[in-house]
């Protein structure tokens, strides 16, 4: 492909991804495997670069843009290179018109950008959140040593994080005999890092009430030392399908799925009652503390969406109380750094459960926040998080 066929290919590729956000479609990264798979003439440079500029667009334009054009015209004003690949050519972008409409560089629609900054985050922190995010292993104890995974694929430990190795965003992993035979998962440090908070235990009962795909499932169940039970619930069929598949490259055999139906979780959940040790809510959020990997999420907030997650939420910690046993505790996970889903929530929380309260944590990376905890990219090296512990009596 020549450069105004790249180009041309990021505008296409952008379209899609604001459609898929104006509908509540895949994820970018979705849109674009399905995109390049459906134009196999374009090579593995072209893929790269066609990727890059896409990905330029959607980070540097917090509001949502008019189109793919108005988006990819606004990086081509400052890039010389880039205004001269719109050539008219058969394949390339028409030239571009002095009047014509150009997106507005923003870090996030203004209401959203508003709430960010209520929420405690200054300029670094929000920058912050659309660098480019680094690629994290977690390797699975009951399989391999961390040893053996960076002598295979080479990486950095994490000093604080006994199971984590960082990589390159761009290391080609997804063929690795490491990740295929379940001797490691990617996961990011966070993510492993609240998974901590559960505190499990050889010999317990766990709860993963939100379990989705499973990344958290599966480092409970190392923390279980592959000893206890795990029940791993959702209401997503095809993300809690994944869990199987990833539970036997593991080798983890103390985890069984179940899945709910929205809005009867209590209901469907009522033969384990009372029973569990620990309860793992990673709760449906706005993704605000993900935007580094997934920065079209702020072209999907909107207030009424926020305003539903939250109730979602609150909903589901009231369900989680009803399955703790005495002297179990619940885990409350968001990655989300805005305040009505994270220190907000908890305080909603104990205002209505009387006999509950926040316990301490002490995790290698965060800080305290309300009555738990937050990471974020800029003081962290993570994705950001929100994290509380809680308890009865």
């Amino acid at each position: 492909m020549n450069p105004a066929a790249r180009t041309q290919a990021a505008i296409d590729l952008v379209d899609a991804i604001l459609a898929a956000a104006r509908t509540g479609g895949a994820a970018g990264d979705q849109v674009a495997k399905r995109f390049f798979a459906e134009r196999r003439y374009a090579g593995s440079k072209d893929r790269r670069a066609i990727r890059q500029l896409t990905y330029d667009a959607v980070r540097r334009f917090g509001e949502r843009p008019a189109d793919g054009r108005a988006a990819i015209v606004a990086l081509a004003d400052s890039d010389a290179a880039l205004a001269e690949t719109f050539d008219g050519s058969t394949y390339g972008p028409a030239p571009i018109a002095a009047d014509e409409t150009r997106a507005a560089a923003t870090l996030a629609p203004a209401w959203l950008e508003d709430a960010m900054r209520g929420s405690g985050l200054d300029d670094r922190e929000l920058a912050a959140l659309l660098d480019r995010a680094p690629l994290d292993l977690r390797v699975n104890r009951l399989r391999s040593t961390r040893e053996d995974a960076l002598s295979e694929l080479g990486g950095e430990p994490a000093e604080d994080m006994p199971d984590a190795i960082r990589l390159p965003a761009d290391t080609p992993v997804d063929r690795s005999d490491l990740l295929r035979d379940g001797r490691a998962e990617v996961q990011d440090i966070g993510s492993q890092i609240v998974s901590l908070a559960v505190g499990a235990q050889p010999g317990g009962f766990a709860i993963d009430l939100c379990a989705g795909g499973g990344g958290k499932t599966l480092a409970i169940a190392a923390q279980m030392a592959g000893e206890g039970r795990i029940l791993a619930s959702d209401t997503d069929r095809g993300r809690l399908s994944r869990l199987g598949p990833r539970a036997a490259r593991a080798g983890v055999t103390i985890a069984e799925t179940r899945l709910l139906d929205p809005g009867k979780e209590a209901a469907m959940l009522d033969d384990v009652a009372g029973q569990a040790d620990w309860v793992m809510i990673d709760a449906p959020c706005s993704g605000t503390g993900t935007w580094r990997r997934n920065p079209e999420a702020r072209w999907r907030l909107t207030p009424d969406r926020l305003e539903r997650l939250v109730a979602t939420q609150s909903r589901l910690l009231d369900v989680a109380v009803g399955l703790t046993a005495s002297g179990g505790t619940i885990t409350y996970v968001v990655c989300s750094l805005l305040d009505a889903e994270g220190a907000g929530q908890v305080d909603a929380f104990l205002s209505r459960h009387a006999g509950w309260r926040a316990l301490p944590l002490a995790l290698p990376r965060g800080r305290v926040h309300g009555s738990g905890m937050r990471l974020t990219p800029a003081s962290d090296g993570t994705d950001g998080f929100f994290v509380a512990r809680l308890g009865a009596g």
